[in-house]
């Protein structure tokens, strides 16, 4: 954990309170004193520091805060994933790394190779998956909370949903390891907005690959290694990330 998140409501005047695991970590991980600063923002909001008021070291832990929030919060990321819902547990890794890495928004979708009791794990609780974002932002210094939609059928996310969104869009990139374009030919020059499709363990059968396309989705490769979900998502994360700061 790298920034304290603290919620809008959680804030009383220029103070807040913490009773729970962030006081643990501010006690036991940060070993801090009453006096000192941490840094701290607001979800979906400002960062800054907090100065610590007071702080209680013993189970149940506790610290109060005077919070100032100097930075507003950051640009939105220039990249948005479109992801063939992983099984639950790789899910919850990918969540928190993408979030880390940064990402706009996170489109959870249907495929043919997606086992249909993905559908009903808890992870999908915007409850639940949320918490796996905000370890993402605790790691990375950063605030912005991205958007997680949800399509449970392929057909009319492709056809109905995708050519509402697509104009926003420099790059549109569908992740394949037989794609017949390289990550070099089509990132846009400048950092401008990109929508990266990858599949499901298995990838993407050619119904899906020719639907893509017909969206004038690229099919690209980064090399003849097949890798899991979770690999692939950063490794293409940061391989369109650094392209983009180049070109």
């Amino acid at each position: 954990m790298n920034i304290i998140l603290v919620q809008e409501e959680e804030i009383q005047g220029n103070c807040v309170k913490l009773r729970d695991h962030r006081a643990e970590h501010i006690v036991k991980v940060l070993r801090a004193e009453a006096g000192e600063k941490v840094k701290l923002g607001c979800i979906n909001g400002p960062l800054g520091y907090a100065t610590i008021v007071s702080i209680k070291k013993k189970f149940p832990f506790e610290a109060e805060l005077e919070i100032c929030l100097v930075e507003p919060m950051r640009a939105k990321p220039h990249l948005d994933l479109i992801l063939a819902l992983p099984r639950p547990i790789m899910l919850k890794r990918i969540l928190s790394q993408v979030t880390a890495l940064g990402v706009g928004t996170i489109h959870l979708v249907n495929a043919k190779r997606v086992e249909k009791s993905f559908w009903e794990a808890s992870i999908l609780d915007p409850l639940e998956y949320n918490l796996h974002l905000l370890q993402g932002l605790e790691q990375a210094v950063d605030t912005r909370v991205p958007e997680v939609q949800i399509h449970t059928k392929f057909k009319p996310f492709v056809e109905d949903f995708l050519p509402q969104v697509i104009g926003e869009y420099g790059s549109l990139i569908c992740a394949h390891p037989l794609g017949n374009r390289r990550l070099t030919e089509v990132i846009s020059r400048g950092m401008d907005r990109v929508l990266l499709a990858i599949g499901p363990e298995g990838g993407w059968v050619d119904y899906e690959v020719d639907k893509f396309q017909e969206q004038q989705f690229a099919c690209c490769s980064i090399g003849n290694r097949i890798l899991k979900v979770d690999t692939a998502v950063v490794a293409l994360h940061s391989q369109i990330t650094a392209l983009g700061e180049n070109t």
